[in-house]
């Protein structure tokens, strides 16, 4: 370790402490977990000091909450100014043009270049799902935090059509670095994207193949559903190596895509936020170092983490300590369960001897399978006995059931007592957007949505749950109904109630999926903020306004702010070109409905009414609106040393301004697979010029 520790602390290598989804403020209520969030940041940063990094890049979900309350703001800040400021110098340059890597912000520089600020670590950071922008201003808490000057805020899109990525351009000594970053999307928007290919990555003109090019993405990786996920051939197959956030498992060890031919590390989340298996994984962050073409990572452990066990059992496969026919068989039940809780607490116990920084109470989780005729007792009394002992007494158990087939059940029905009655912490993990769309499909035929999409009023009573957008869903159904009116006095189809409902149901399936339903989910946000800022006005001063609201503008000012003289740390000019996958052109979607309040008298009109006073009004005479690459992982807390070798790319000998080609190379290479070096070994050092023998 000594020896590889200074061959990679050189003048040309970066060392780049990665984390992501640390979740602030998650449960800070709670008597025993409150502060467990806090703690963790607080070693995470100890971490980057304690390594001498250049900077800390974040992978999104610095905060749990969209809005963080004060008590969770001012930790935040409080940790960030102890261990991110200082008179130690930052000695990598950034060469890309601030103003465009920066353009949401009104202070479009690096932290570190400030004349006002004295930073010593940096910290680079996309924004999550859970603390993205929002509002007519589009803000977020990171957005604060990088206004304060503690946070380089970067990865940022305001279009909902299409996606240019600029990298971050950084250079140390002779190492140069291309940081992407794109901060959370809705999946299935950000996946459209790529099938239409409107996202492009822009690459440096200049040796274009002599940058490391580092990635961070925050979406769901694994596949919840045809579009609700980002698989990785998406992704350009120039990237080197791919930090991904949002998934909490940590899978911090570099993973190999043997289509495109890079590497990705999943650090996982820094708290544990549900009682899932996923969550039972040693938590890590991991030490990036990065010379020329070559990276090593480094896992290290989190001491702060409260620990978890989680263990299942089923009940019908113990015949021999009971059956559900016997007398007070759920006593038995109740001592069984018992004895597999102790069990998991004294393995606890075990493994947080020697360690003081381990939180004292575990969580413990015990699934029970109950099928076969067991019945359930009462999970709180069952608790009451390890409420001095355990973090998370109130759910300890969790009852589950395999379903039964049954023969006369003709259709399967959404259960949402049910849903209800698991633990908190579980239901806190459900989707509002997938209930609502799993409720619509399984729902009869007579309750069945006929106007609007099931993906459109998940997203509306998502903003009204989430963000507390209260007018969400009425304007998403007063905008739905007035485009299909003007829709239907559009056909001229013939006034008939099999005929209108036939050209409605054709024109909601024709918005299902497409870039058209997200304008209209849009468009309903924009106006109840709208009405919101209305009735604010009104109570506020007491004015009159007119019918017509103003346009709610998304985007920040655009004023410019004068950069700060350089401090000797060196600034650039922009060095990107177009390059990548290449932004097609704009496809014809349906127009906007016009903005402004309906009249009730609209509003209440019902489809029929609508389609007859249209045709009235048109006798009338009225018409419609017509290379080689060595890696190693090294595991601070095993003597166990990982290497595998990254194959060479082919250089592309593209023009600057062309479209990369997707899947070209992957048929091209001939080493597939990674060399795992299980045995133990004198210790491989990436930057030498030797290669460990492939097995």
């Amino acid at each position: 370790m000594t020896s590889a520790g200074n061959t990679m602390n050189d003048e040309d290598t970066f060392k780049i402490l990665i984390a992501t989804d640390i979740h602030l403020g998650y449960l800070e209520k709670d008597a025993i977990r409150g502060n467990d969030t806090f703690v963790t940041f607080d070693e995470i940063m100890k971490q980057a000091v304690q390594n001498e990094v250049d900077f800390v890049l974040l992978g999104g979900d610095l905060f749990h909450d969209n809005k963080p309350s004060r008590k969770t703001m001012h930790c935040c800040m409080e940790v960030m100014r102890k261990y991110c400021m200082g008179d130690r110098p930052i000695i990598f340059e950034i060469l890309s043009d601030q103003a465009v890597n920066f353009s949401h912000s009104k202070f479009p520089w690096v932290n570190y270049l400030d004349s006002n600020l004295n930073i010593s670590i940096p910290v680079f950071s996309v924004h999550g799902n859970h603390d993205d922008p929002t509002g007519a201003d589009g803000l977020c808490a990171i957005d604060l935090l990088s206004c304060a000057g503690l946070i380089n805020h970067f990865g940022r899109s305001r279009s909902v059509e299409k996606l240019e990525i600029s990298p971050v351009l950084l250079q140390k000594g002779n190492t140069r670095i291309a940081l992407y970053g794109i901060g959370s999307i809705p999946d299935e928007r950000l996946y459209r994207m790529f099938i239409n290919n409107q996202v492009t990555m822009l690459r440096p003109r200049e040796d274009e193949d002599g940058w490391f090019n580092l990635f961070v993405i925050h979406q769901n990786r694994s596949k919840h559903g045809a579009t609700n996920y980002i698989p990785e051939q998406f992704l350009d197959d120039f990237l080197d190596l791919v930090v991904w956030g949002h998934e909490h498992e940590c899978k911090i060890a570099p993973v190999r895509n043997e289509q495109q031919l890079f590497y990705v590390t999943q650090p996982g989340s820094s708290v544990i936020t549900s009682l899932s298996p996923g969550e039972a994984v040693k938590k890590h962050i991991g030490l990036l170092r990065v010379k020329g073409k070559k990276m090593n990572l480094q896992k290290i452990p989190l001491q702060t983490i409260r620990q978890f066990f989680i263990q299942d059992v089923t009940l019908s496969e113990h015949p021999d300590l009971f059956s559900p026919e016997q007398p007070n068989v759920m006593l038995k039940v109740m001592d069984f369960c018992q004895e597999k809780v102790e069990e998991m607490l004294e393995e606890a116990e075990r493994q947080r001897l020697g360690n003081s920084l381990t939180p004292e109470k575990p969580l413990i989780r015990l699934r029970v399978d109950y099928s076969g005729g067991f019945e359930v007792f009462n999970t709180m009394r069952f608790s009451q006995k390890f409420v001095d002992r355990v973090a998370n007494p109130k759910d300890i158990l969790h009852f589950i059931r395999h379903r039964e087939a049954k023969d006369n059940i003709k259709e399967e029905g959404m259960d949402f007592e049910a849903i209800l009655s698991h633990p908190t912490s579980e239901v806190l993990q459900l989707r509002v957007e997938d209930l609502v769309k799993e409720y619509f499909q399984k729902a009869e035929k007579n309750v069945q949505l006929s106007l609007l999409t099931e993906q459109g009023m998940g997203k509306a009573v998502q903003e009204f749950v989430d963000k507390e957008e209260k007018d969400a869903i009425e304007e998403l159904i007063k905008y739905q109904l007035e485009k299909t009116q003007r829709y239907l006095r559009e056909r001229r189809v013939e006034a008939t109630e099999e005929k209108i409902d036939e050209e409605i149901r054709q024109f909601r399936d024709s918005k299902r999926n497409t870039a058209e339903e997200d304008e209209e989910v849009q468009e309903a946000i924009i106006r109840a903020k709208a009405h919101r800022d209305r009735s604010d006005s009104v109570r506020d001063d007491d004015l009159n306004l007119s019918d017509e609201p103003a346009d709610i503008a998304v985007e920040s000012d655009e004023a410019s702010t004068s950069a700060p003289t350089i401090r000797g740390r060196g600034r650039g000019s922009r060095g990107t070109s177009r390059r990548g996958r290449g932004a097609a052109s704009k496809s014809g979607r349906g127009g906007h409905g016009q903005k402004g309040s309906l009249s009730s008298a609209l509003t209440s009109k019902s489809i029929m009414d609508a389609f007859q006073g249209s045709t009235q009004r048109t006798s009338r005479g009225n018409t419609p609106k017509t290379y080689a690459e060595e890696i190693t992982i090294e595991d601070s807390d095993s003597d166990e040393n990982v290497a595998f070798l990254k194959c060479s790319k082919p250089k592309q000998k593209l023009t600057s301004l062309s479209a990369s080609k997707r899947g070209s190379q992957s048929q091209s290479q001939s080493f597939k697979g990674v060399c795992f070096d299980d045995e133990d070994e004198d210790e491989f050092d990436p930057f030498k010029g030797s290669r460990p023998q492939r097995r």
